[in-house]
């Protein structure tokens, strides 16, 4: 089994039984953007926290 296989059928089984292939499909979405994300962080792609907390308040106080 692959590792991707075996992160996925690990994924499934911690949802409930009565999980639709809704909830599914919606972990394995989060889990891809999620590890995209990681990705681009060990790239240094990431945005500083500094800048974060300035866009932020600016976002807040339109």
């Amino acid at each position: 089994m692959t590792a991707i296989k075996g992160q996925v059928l690990q994924l499934i089984e911690k949802l409930p039984d009565n999980a639709s292939i809704d909830d599914i499909i919606s972990e394995l979405y989060f889990k891809i953007q999620v590890d995209a994300g990681l990705k681009e962080l060990e790239e240094g792609k990431g945005i500083p926290h500094d800048i974060v907390k300035e866009r932020f308040v600016k976002w807040t106080t339109k």
